[in-house]
């Protein structure tokens, strides 16, 4: 179950339980409103799964704690932010990143791609100009990384996963993804993952990229 909220939706503190407040009390403004909007599509999304609404903390190295029995994740990028939410009995992890569709800052892909990632990139944008995958990759390599560390609280590097990004035929706006993990993979469901999946859609000046590790 997937949550959208743009511009200055939502942004109001008075959304937050008095535990999350706390996390942000000395943030800045842009970071405090950033962390209600996307805990208040978390909500959202839990009442669609007919979840009462609970707090949404932060864990190790900043990742969400969902309440028992879900699994889901969060972004946030300039004026976007959102939440995807499941039974944790459907799937066993879930990664969701969000970007604006826009060159990465120049000397940035270079530390965030393997070389085949980067031969892979020059023939995907000279196939398909409109899409700016160095952007794309990155992103995929954020929604790996969030279904990646509920399921092993440990670091993954941008080194660690290898990953193909692939477009729908006749399609420059959505495709898919395969990244393969060059580190042991968690265990789920006594089976060592090596590989994940994900999808991909680039839409109103975003990049948003998703990846779903399903119960083996």
């Amino acid at each position: 179950m997937a949550v959208e909220s743009r511009g200055d939706q939502d942004t109001d503190e008075a959304y937050l339980y008095p535990q999350e407040r706390l996390l942000v009390a000395r943030a800045v403004s842009k970071r405090r409103r950033e962390f209600t909007a996307a805990r208040v599509c978390a909500r959202r999304a839990m009442e669609k799964l007919g979840v009462p609404p609970q707090p949404v903390l932060t864990g190790e190295r900043g990742a969400p704690v969902w309440p028992d029995g879900l699994a889901g994740s969060m972004t946030h990028c300039d004026g976007y932010r959102a939440a995807a939410l499941v039974r944790a009995a459907d799937l066993a992890s879930l990664g969701i990143d969000a970007e604006p569709h826009a060159p990465l800052p120049d000397g940035v892909f270079g530390t965030i791609a393997l070389p085949a990632e980067q031969d892979r990139h020059r023939a995907l944008s000279a196939a398909r100009p409109a899409v700016h995958f160095d952007r794309l990759l990155f992103s995929a390599k954020e929604s790996v990384y969030k279904a990646w560390f509920p399921l092993t609280r440990a670091w993954l590097d941008f080194s660690e996963a290898d990953i193909e990004l692939t477009a729908e035929p006749g399609q420059d706006t959505r495709g898919r993804f395969h990244a393969r993990l060059l580190v042991p993979g968690p265990l789920v469901g006594g089976v060592r993952v090596s590989a994940f999946r994900g999808s991909w859609l680039v839409r109103d000046g975003l990049v948003l990229s998703a990846v779903a590790v399903p119960h083996h």
